[in-house]
């Protein structure tokens, strides 16, 4: 799918139709955050698509120090052929080699020497997808400051944080199992 400045579109991440909006504000690389990532899905599935809507805001967070390559590659490859899918694929795929992507303390280890454009090679060989021209597109970094913009709007500064129908409901952790978010999303 060949794009140009003008055609180009971030498909939003959304999943369902529900009433009830489950909003997850998530950094691709926190292991938390891929925790939480790994139980939407079945979340959707169990609530019920009818009944839920969930939304991926990506959450990008300095001291996962790769966190802006990579949240600008998942909003790329929102830009690609299958939009929301492929964008999960590619989150999926930063989730499965998580350590590949992330820095030993936060600050040493092999990623010292990795490059934005060896991130980015690397996150498309786990991934199958050719992201390094739409990570290109000059425009796409109004969709990176739109996510950045609306979490710091509802008050978000870490991951994962969750919202329900537009408001942060703390109770909500990762380590809680489906049913416990269920009952807490729909309390």
């Amino acid at each position: 799918m060949s794009q140009s400045p003008s055609t180009w579109r971030a498909d939003p991440l959304v999943w369902g139709h529900g009433a009830t909006v489950f909003e997850a504000f998530l950094e691709p690389t926190c292991p938390f955050s891929v925790r939480a990532f790994g139980k939407l899905d079945e979340l959707l599935r169990t609530a019920g698509e009818d009944r839920l809507t969930v939304k991926i805001r990506l959450q990008s967070q300095p001291w996962h120090l790769f966190s802006g390559v990579i949240v600008r590659c998942v909003l790329a490859a929102s830009t690609l052929e299958g939009g929301k899918e492929t964008a999960k694929k590619v989150m999926a795929a930063v989730a499965a080699h998580r350590e590949e992507f992330e820095f030993t303390d936060h600050c040493s280890g092999p990623n010292m020497d990795a490059t934005p454009n060896g991130i980015i090679a690397r996150l498309e060989g786990y991934s199958g997808v050719s992201l390094a021209k739409a990570f290109a597109i000059p425009g796409l970094q109004k969709t990176v400051k739109w996510h950045c913009k609306y979490a710091r709007q509802n008050g978000i500064h870490v991951s994962p944080t969750f919202m329900v129908d537009g408001l942060i409901v703390p109770a909500i952790s990762s380590g809680d199992s489906v049913q416990e978010w269920i009952g807490k999303i729909f309390a």
